[in-house]
C-alpha cells in the first residue's frame, strides 16, 4: 500500500520561508561585508597587522566551529527557540559592533556575531524540513534557501560599497538590525517550534570538542593560503585533526550522539556532503581570483566591480530551478553530474581569459560555472536534508554547512597557492633586474601594484604588465584545478548517489499515477 502524500504548505509556510530568508542573506553576506570597510575601520580604530586579520577571520571561525553544536542544540531545545536566540545575539553584536571604539572590541563582538550566526544558519535549513512536508515544494523550498546562502557572499561588498559612499562604517553592521527585528516580531506567528520527541542530553564535551578541533584546522588552512608554510598554522592543522578524531570515537561511544555518524555513512547523506565540500571548494576559490582580476587587472573600482561580479547570478537564476524541475524526472544522481559537469565547463572557459580579454567573457564563464554549481549544491542539499530523520534535521544541516565551510577554506588554501605559485614562477623570469623590493612584487599581484605607485612610469608599467599576466595565467591554472575538481565531484555523485532511494525518489514519485510521495516527517511540534 503506497503511502499517502505529505500536506502541502501554503500561503503561511511560503512567507514563513521568506521571513527564513532575511538571517541566512545577512549571515552569509557578515562573511565578506568588511572587505571594502576595513580601510574605514583602521583609519578609525588602528588596529595592528594582526588585529586587522583577526577582525576580518574572526566571524568565520567561530561560525564554522559552532555550527555542529548549534544544530545539536535546536534539535534538543528547539529549532525556533536556537533561531529566536541567534537572532538576538545577532542583533545585539551587530549593534557594539558599528559602534565598537577598539580593535579589541570589534574583534569580541565579530566573535559574538559568529556565535549568533552559527544559531541561524542550521536553524533556517531545518525549519524547512517542518514547514515543507510535500518533497516537490521542499526541493523548491531548498532551491531557495541555496541559492540566497551563495549570494549573499557577493551581495556583501555591493551593499557596503553602497553604504560606504554615503555612511561610515559601521552602517555595515547596523543594516542587520531591522531585519532580526522583523524575524523576532514574524517568527513566532509564522514558524511551528520543533524538537526531537526523546529529551536527548546534551553533550558538553562533545560541543568543545566540536569547536577546537574545526577552529583550529581551518585558521591553519587559511593562514598557509595566506601567508605560505609557517609551523604554527601546521600545528593547528595537526591538533585539530587529532581532537577531531577523538570527537569522532566520541561520537560512536555515545547513546545519543551529536553528530550521528551512522547517517554519514548513508550514501544520500555523506555523498551529499562530500558533493557539497567539493562546491564550495571550487566556489571560494575562485571567487578569490575573480575579485582581484576585476579590481587589479582590469582596474575597476571596489563599488563597480562588487556590481559586475553579481551579472554571474544570471546563471544561477536559470540554472538552479531548471536543475529542481529535472530533479522531478530523473534520477538526481546524474543531474547533480551534469551540474557539475556545467561547472567544470564554465572553469575551463575561464583559463581562456587574459588580460586584454572582454569583460563579457569572465562574466559567461562565471556565470556558466556559477549557474553549474549552484544547480548541483541545491540537489546535493534538499538530499542530505531528505535523507536525515526529522528529529536530527538540524545536526544533519550543522554538518552540511560545516563540510561547506571546510571546503571554502581548502578551496582558498589550494587552489590559491596553485595561483601564487604560477605568478611566481612567471614574474622570477620577467621582471627587470635590479628593482626595488622585487619579493613583494613576486609575492602577490598586490604587493606588485603597491610598489608599481613609486617607480618612475616606464618601469611602472612595464611591472604592472607583467604582474597581470602572471596572475591572469596563474588564475587560468586555478581555475584548471577547479575544472578538476568538479569533475571528480560528478564522478562522486554518480559513484555513490546514483540509484539510491533517496535520489530516485523525486523521479519516481513524479512517474506514479497517484503522486505519491513520502511520509509527512515524524516530531514534536509545538
Amino acid at each position: 500500500m503506497e503511502t499517502p502524500p505529505g500536506p502541502r504548505a501554503g500561503r503561511k509556510e511560503w512567507i514563513a520561508l521568506g521571513v527564513l530568508m532575511l538571517p541566512l542573506l545577512l549571515v552569509s553576506m557578515d562573511v565578506s561585508v568588511l572587505y571594502f570597510a576595513i580601510p574605514y575601520v583602521s583609519e578609525d580604530l588602528t588596529p595592528s597587522a594582526t588585529q586587522q586579520l583577526w577582525i576580518l577571520d574572526m566571524y568565520g571561525f567561530v561560525l564554522a566551529g559552532l555550527l555542529i553544536t548549534m544544530g545539536a542544540l535546536g534539535d534538543r531545545l528547539g529549532r525556533r527557540t536556537v533561531l529566536l536566540a541567534g537572532a538576538v545575539v545577532f542583533g545585539a553584536a551587530s549593534a557594539a559592533a558599528a559602534y565598537a571604539q577598539s580593535a579589541e572590541a570589534l574583534i569580541a563582538v565579530r566573535a559574538l556575531l559568529g556565535l549568533g550566526g552559527a544559531a541561524l544558519m542550521p536553524s533556517t535549513l531545518a525549519l524547512i524540513r517542518n514547514l515543507f512536508h510535500d518533497a516537490r515544494q521542499r526541493a523548491k523550498a531548498v532551491t531557495v534557501w541555496t541559492a540566497v546562502m551563495t549570494t549573499g557572499v557577493s551581495f556583501g561588498p555591493v551593499v557596503s560599497g553602497l553604504l560606504l559612499e554615503h555612511f561610515w562604517w559601521g552602517s555595515v553592521f547596523l543594516i542587520n538590525l531591522p531585519a532580526m527585528l522583523l524575524l523576532l516580531v514574524l517568527v513566532p506567528f509564522l514558524v511551528p517550534e520543533f524538537r526531537s520527541k526523546d529529551r536527548e542530553p546534551f553533550d558538553l564535551l562533545s560541543a568543545v570538542l566540536s569547536l577546537t578541533a574545526l577552529l583550529p584546522v581551518i585558521y591553519g588552512i587559511k593562514e598557509l593560503a595566506r601567508h605560505g608554510y609557517a609551523p604554527l598554522p601546521a600545528l593547528g592543522i595537526s591538533g585539530g585533526l587529532v581532537l577531531g578524531y577523538v570527537f569522532v570515537r566520541r561520537q560512536k561511544r555515545l547513546a545519543h550522539p551529536m553528530v550521528d555518524l551512522a547517517l554519514l555513512r548513508q550514501r544520500a547523506f555523506g555523498g551529499a556532503v562530500g558533493a557539497n565540500l567539493l562546491a564550495m571548494f571550487a566556489t571560494v576559490g575562485m571567487a578569490v581570483f575573480l575579485t582581484q582580476y576585476l579590481q587589479s587587472v582590469l582596474a575597476m573600482g571596489p563599488l563597480e566591480a562588487a556590481l559586475w561580479s553579481l551579472v554571474p547570478a544570471a546563471g544561477v537564476a536559470v540554472m538552479a530551478p531548471t536543475g529542481a524541475v529535472l530533479a522531478q524526472r530523473f534520477d538526481r544522481a546524474y543531474v547533480m553530474g551534469g551540474g557539475f559537469l556545467v561547472s567544470a565547463c564554465g572553469f575551463l572557459w575561464l583559463t581562456q581569459v587574459r588580460t586584454d580579454s572582454a569583460l563579457w567573457v569572465t562574466l559567461a564563464g562565471g556565470a556558466v560555472y556559477a549557474g553549474g554549481l549552484v544547480a548541483a549544491m541545491t540537489l546535493a542539499n534538499e538530499l542530505a536534508l531528505g535523507a536525515a530523520p526529522p528529529e536530527r534535521a538540524g545536526s544533519a544541516a550543522a554538518v552540511l554547512e560545516s563540510g561547506q565551510e571546510l571546503g571554502g577554506a581548502l578551496g582558498m588554501a589550494i587552489l590559491g597557492s596553485i595561483g601564487a605559485a604560477v605568478y611566481s614562477r612567471d614574474m622570477e623570469t620577467t621582471l627587470p633586474s635590479g628593482l626595488p623590493d622585487a619579493d613583494a612584487v613576486r609575492e602577490t599581484l598586490g604587493g606588485a601594484t603597491a610598489v608599481a605607485s613609486h617607480l618612475p612610469e616606464a618601469t611602472a608599467d612595464a611591472v604592472l604588465t607583467a604582474a597581470r599576466d602572471a596572475f591572469t595565467h596563474g588564475m587560468s591554472y586555478a581555475a584548471v584545478g577547479a575544472a578538476v575538481t568538479m569533475a571528480g565531484a560528478a564522478a562522486l555523485s554518480l559513484a555513490l548517489l546514483r540509484g539510491s532511494p533517496e535520489a530516485a525518489g523525486a523521479a519516481t514519485t513524479a512517474s506514479r499515477p497517484d503522486g505519491a510521495k513520502q511520509p509527512a516527517d515524524a516530531g514534536s511540534t509545538h
